[in-house]
């Protein structure tokens, strides 16, 4: 896959793609849907499968105090997708230049003169151009007035439950992976290279490998049962693990992270890359008046998520 950045000098090898246009945060079974449609239109025309979606996310960009809501990071947001088979993501740089860009502007000089595209597959309740003012029947008249063909993928729900990068962040506030996983298509997974923490877990008996969650929406803090897959170095493969998600209150009130502890492993994994799979929510986040007492839960915690993995791992997504 080809990543595509700046769409004012792009290579005449990068242009002329089907695309499907959004932010694509969690890459879930709507957005699915929609590569779906775009990988079809791209076989029968002999194009490239693209996506087209934006670094930083609009939502960041504007109000880049607001609480973080991603889903996932670009890095696994563009690795998801190479899985899927784009062949060229046109993550471009929002910046002043490109949010200016008015609804006919972006249609005109980004789709068309700029990026080629010949096919534009979007959602029915797409918007786009400065202000959000450019609806998805705009881009069907804008498509007719410059050249390019759009199609209107429709929503996937589950009945009356509309699957969205909303709807997931919901499930996963209210410790519903199985929820979330359900509109993914796949389990909620955390990703990131392993950092050092404060290797309390050594001095208790559990050693971890913690990841940051900067920028990220935050689960349901808590335990949780996980699959860890570690994604380079020797130890490269998938183990079952216990993980907490939080603020780690038995210790005073630090930076929220992931921490997790691997049944039956004992290598040193520092720096290595890990994807961290919320399998099944557990039980809240709790502060321990002794050590004693968090190790006694610590030993229950682990041995309730061996028996739910045991029972749930043929269901891993």
């Amino acid at each position: 896959m080809r990543i595509i950045r700046d769409y004012q000098f792009i290579a005449d090898v990068d242009r002329g793609a089907v695309a499907a246009i959004g932010n694509f945060d969690g890459v879930h079974l709507g957005h699915q849907a929609a590569l779906n449609l775009v990988r079809k239109i791209a076989d029968e025309s002999g194009s490239y499968v693209g996506t087209l979606t934006f670094e930083p996310h609009p939502r960041e960009y504007f109000a880049p105090e607001s609480p973080a809501f991603r889903l996932m990071s670009a890095e696994a947001k563009a690795n998801r997708l190479d899985k899927l088979g784009v062949e060229r993501l046109y993550q471009l740089n929002f910046n002043a230049a490109l949010s200016a860009l008015g609804a006919r502007e972006f249609a005109r000089d980004v789709i068309k003169k700029a990026l080629g595209l010949t096919h534009v597959v979007i959602g029915a309740d797409f918007c786009f151009g400065n202000g959000r003012t450019g609806t998805a029947q705009d881009l069907m008249d804008y498509g007719k007035e410059f050249g390019f063909e759009v199609t209107i993928a429709e929503l996937v729900k589950d009945g009356e439950q509309i699957f969205s990068s909303t709807a997931i962040r919901n499930a996963l506030s209210e410790g519903r992976p199985e929820d979330a996983a359900r509109m993914l298509g796949h389990w909620h997974r955390i990703e990131g290279p392993v950092i050092q923490g404060h290797q309390r877990g050594r001095e208790l008996g559990y050693p971890t490998a913690n990841i940051s969650i900067d920028g990220l929406h935050p689960p349901k803090y808590g335990v949780y049962a996980v699959t860890v897959d570690i994604l380079d170095g020797p130890s490269a493969g998938r183990y079952f693990g216990a993980a907490s998600i939080g603020e780690r209150p038995t210790f005073g009130v630090y930076k929220p992270n992931l921490e997790v502890f691997l049944f039956d492993f004992h290598a040193d994994i520092y720096g290595a890359n890990i994807s961290v799979a919320l399998v099944d929510y557990q039980r809240p986040e709790l502060k321990f008046d002794t050590l004693e007492a968090l190790i006694v839960q610590m030993d229950s915690d682990c041995d309730l998520t061996r028996e739910t993995l045991n029972n749930m791992y043929s269901q891993d997504l």
